[in-house]
């Protein structure tokens, strides 16, 4: 077993921090880590919490993480970055909001940055999400800033997706339209206090009607974070869609075809890796790349075909 692995199921939080950095990065020691880190996964509940800036999302994991400590259960939390470089802009905004909870041993916080690649970004949160729950978290919670492309990318790793909106914000549309509605499995009305409530219930009645979900209605959850309000709520219905997925055939589905999905990723990626060295080291195909007019089409097919035979060549 990687050693990191054996420190992470002692519990080790350096470890645990240095086997997301590695996470984060590629190659072989990597993937043998991450193998070593499933082995011992725990299967904690990984939830997903995305929504438009300003709509209060740090403050409700604020008050989650509270409310969840209360009921003796410990959290990591995964906070999500997919426009800094660096582990700053808003996000480090929103860690400043949780820094009550940076002394307290049963919440770990870790914020994770694209450094411009969205879909590497979504592979790397799942491996920190797998490392955190090998290390024995009960809840993984991940925050995203936005509601873009990233953010869909990132929910299809999580078990349960909350969607926060907030009333007379305009937000539905603007959600509407980048496709988050499809993958939200409940819909948190927060700042309830604010005039609009009523209405903005409605539209998300009238979407849910529209969109016909197979299985699970995504329930709506009214919460005042400012006030500490819905937490119990929240939580109730939190773990009513974890239920469902273990306890379901739907949800027995559901989680398959996240398996199928991840497992076609690893493969993929792990092809342009190598196509990707073999390019790099040919002098011919990098001065190819120089040529402005050069067909990529052609140029990818027929890169790739001669990856094929090389490796057919090597197993033979």
């Amino acid at each position: 077993m990687h050693p990191l692995a054996e420190r992470i199921q002692k519990q080790d939080m350096r470890a645990l921090a240095r086997a997301i950095s590695l996470a984060e990065g590629e190659g072989e020691e990597k993937l043998k880590l991450m193998s070593d880190i499933f082995s011992i996964k725990k299967n904690a509940h990984y939830i997903g919490i995305t929504g438009s800036p300003g709509a209060g999302k740090s403050s409700l994991i604020n008050r989650l993480l509270t409310y969840l400590r209360s009921q003796d259960l410990t959290v990591a939390v995964v906070a999500v970055d997919p426009t800094s470089p660096f582990s700053g802009g808003s996000l480090l905004g929103d860690r400043t909001r949780m820094n009550q909870h940076f002394t307290d041993p049963g919440i770990f916080i870790r914020s994770m940055a694209t450094r411009g690649s969205l879909g590497g970004l979504a592979r790397a949160t799942k491996d920190a999400i797998r490392v955190c729950d090998a290390y024995g978290f009960d809840i993984i919670l991940v925050e995203t800033v936005g509601v873009g492309q990233s953010e869909l990318d990132i929910m299809k790793v999580v078990d349960t997706t909350g969607l926060v909106l907030t009333p007379n914000s305009g937000d539905v549309l603007q959600i509407f339209k980048a496709g988050i509605m499809e993958i939200a499995d409940l819909f948190i009305i927060n700042k309830a206090d604010l005039p609009g409530v009523e209405k903005l219930k409605t539209t998300l009645e009238e979407y849910m009607m529209i969109a016909q979900p197979k299985g699970w209605q995504p329930p709506i959850v009214e919460t005042i974070s400012t006030e500490n309000a819905g937490m119990d709520t929240l939580w109730n219905e939190l773990n009513r869609h974890r239920d469902y997925l273990w306890n379901t055939a739907q949800g027995e589905k559901q989680r398959n075809q996240q398996l199928k999905l991840e497992v076609y990723e690893l493969i993929r990626e792990e092809i342009w890796r190598s196509v990707q060295a073999e390019v790099e080291k040919d002098p011919e195909k990098q001065q190819a790349l120089k040529e402005v007019d050069a067909d990529p089409y052609q140029l990818a097919r027929e890169w790739f075909q001669q990856w094929i035979r090389r490796e057919n060549d090597h197993g033979e």
